[in-house]
C-alpha cells in the first residue's frame, strides 16, 4: 500500500532542501596499508606493560610495535604521535582488570558515583599524529571478568549503578583525543568496560573493517563514538554490542564531515547521532547499512539539557531487520530537560527497506521548530506504525518490503 506523507500541521510551512555534496569526509580515503614494524614483542612475563610501553615510545615515528602470536596482559597504554600498534594474527592484547592501574588519583576506578569519570582508558592516543592500531589480532576489554580483589565485574558494575541512578566508573577499550589522521584498521575489539572506542576532537579519523564484539546486555558499551570529530571515515566494519554501535555526538565541538559506509551492526542499540549536539552534527552521510536486532535502528536523540543543530544528514541503501524503532527521531531524550534546543534538519531517507514491524518514531520540540525530513524509495512492513509530530516529512514510502533477510552492507 502507497503511503503519501504530508505536513503534520498546517500553520508551518517549510522547504527541505536537498544534501549538499559536502556531507561526508571530506578527504579521499581509501584502504590503509599496514606500516612496517620497529620492533616484535613476544609474550614473556605476566604483566607485558613495561615492555609494551617502552617498545613504543622508541619506535620510529610511521613504525609500529608489533605483538606476535600468545596473550599479552597488560595495564594502560599510551601510543605516542607517529606510532602504531600492531596486534599480529593469533595475538591478544588484555586489560587487566584491576581498577587501581586506570585510577585518575581519586581511587573512584571501580567504584560507583555521580561523575563516573574516575579511570584511565586502557589505550590512550593524545595529541598524535598519524597514529594508529592494526592487525587481525583482538584487544579484549575483560569487561565480563571479575575484577582483581572484588567479587564483581565491570558490567555488573556498570548495572548496579543504574539500580540506584548513578554511573560506574569504567575504563574505556581506547580513546583518542586533540589528534589528528588516526587510523584503526582490522583489529577486533572485545567486551570493553565502557566504550570500545572514542575519538574526541579528532581530526581525520579513519576505521577500517574491524570487527566489535561485546554482549548485547552489556551497558553503555558503545562501539565506535566519533564525538566533536571531523572528517571521519567508518568502513567495513562489523559491530555488535550492548549499547549504540555507533553514535555521533557534538557535546563540546562540531562533528562534521562524516562517512558511515559499508558497515553490518548487529544486536545493539542503534547507528546513533544526538544525545549531545550543543555545538552541532552536521554534513553526516550513512551508506550501505545493515541493521539487525538493533533497537532504536537508525536514531537521533537529544533533548532541551544537550540539544543543538542536527543537519544534512543523509542515509542511503539501509536495510533494516527485527528492529522496535526502525526510524527514531526524538528532540525529548530521556525527558531530559534545560535550555538548549534541539532541531533536526534536512534528514534524508533513500532507498530504505525495513523487512519486520516496528514503531516509526519522528517528534520535533515544537511547531515552531519542526523537525525537517524527507523520504525516497522507502519500502517498510505491512503493520507497522507512525506516530509523528511537530514534523514536515516530505516523500512517499511502501508498505510493500518483501523477503525477512538483508545483505551484508544495505539494502542491495
Amino acid at each position: 500500500m502507497r503511503k503519501q506523507l504530508v505536513c503534520f500541521f498546517t500553520a508551518f510551512t517549510f522547504l527541505v532542501l536537498l544534501n549538499g555534496g559536502t556531507a561526508r569526509d571530506l578527504r579521499n580515503v581509501t584502504e590503509p596499508k599496514t606500516p612496517e614494524t620497529c620492533t616484535t614483542l613476544k609474550p614473556s612475563v605476566k604483566d607485558e606493560t613495561k615492555n609494551i610501553q617502552k617498545a613504543l615510545d622508541t619506535c620510529s615515528k610511521g613504525k609500529a610495535v608489533a605483538l606476535s602470536s600468545g596473550i599479552f596482559y597488560s595495564g594502560p597504554l599510551s601510543i605516542p604521535s607517529g606510532v602504531s600498534l600492531l596486534v599480529e594474527k593469533n595475538a591478544t592484547l588484555a586489560a587487566f582488570p584491576t581498577p587501581e592501574l586506570y585510577d585518575r588519583g581519586a581511587n573512584t576506578c571501580g567504584t560507583i558515583d555521580d561523575i563516573g569519570e574516575g579511570c584511565k582508558p586502557f589505550i590512550t592516543i593524545s595529541g598524535a599524529n598519524g597514529s594508529g592500531i592494526y592487525g587481525k589480532g583482538v584487544i579484549n576489554g575483560l569487561g565480563g571478568t571479575k575484577m582483581t580483589g572484588r567479587n564483581i565485574s565491570w558490567w555488573r558494575l556498570a548495572r548496579e549503578a543504574t539500580k540506584v541512578h548513578k554511573l560506574q566508573n569504567n575504563p574505556k577499550l581506547i580513546r583518542i583525543e586533540n589528534s589528528t589522521d588516526i587510523t584503526l584498521y582490522q583489529i577486533t575489539l572485545r567486551d570493553s568496560p565502557f566504550y570500545h572506542v572514542e575519538s574526541f576532537l579528532t581530526f581525520g579519523f579513519t576505521v577500517w573493517g574491524i570487527t566489535i564484539i561485546a554482549p548485547a546486555n552489556a551497558l553503555n558499551n558503545d562501539g565506535i563514538d566519533p564525538t566533536g570529530s571531523m572528517n571521519v571515515t567508518i568502513a567495513h566494519c562489523n559491530i555488535s554490542t550492548g549499547d549504540d554501535n555507533i553514535a555521533i555526538s557534538a557535546l563540546y565541538a562540531p562533528a562534521r564531515h562524516i562517512s558511515v559506509t559499508n558497515n553490518y551492526l548487529s544486536h545493539g542499540n542503534s547507528m546513533g547521532i544526538g544525545a549531545g549536539a550543543i555545538y552541532g552534527v552536521s554534513e553526516v552521510t550513512v551508506t550501505n547499512l545493515t541493521l539487525n536486532n538493533i533497537r532504536h535502528g537508525l536514531y537521533i536523540a537529544t533533548s532541551t539539557l544537550n540539544g543543538g543543530l542536527v543537519t544534512n544528514i543523509t542515509y542511503n541503501n539501509v536495510c533494516i531487520k527485527n528492529s522496535k524503532w526502525p526510524i527514531n527521531l526524538d528532540t525529548n531524550y530521556y525527558h531530559q530537560k534545560g535550555n538548549y534546543t534541539p532541531q533536526f534538519t534536512n534528514i534524508a531517507f533513500n532507498n530504505i527497506r525495513v523487512v519486520t514491524n516496528g514503531t516509526f518514531l519522528i517528534h520535533g520540540v515544537s511547531k515552531s521548530v519542526p523537525i525537517t525530513a524527507s523520504f525516497n524509495n522507502v519500502h517498510i512492513s505491512k503493520g507497522s506504525v507512525w506516530t509523528v509530530r511537530n514534523a514536515v516529512v516530505k516523500g512517499t514510502w511502501e508498505e510493500d518490503a518483501d523477503g525477512n533477510s538483508c545483505g551484508i552492507a544495505g539494502n542491495v
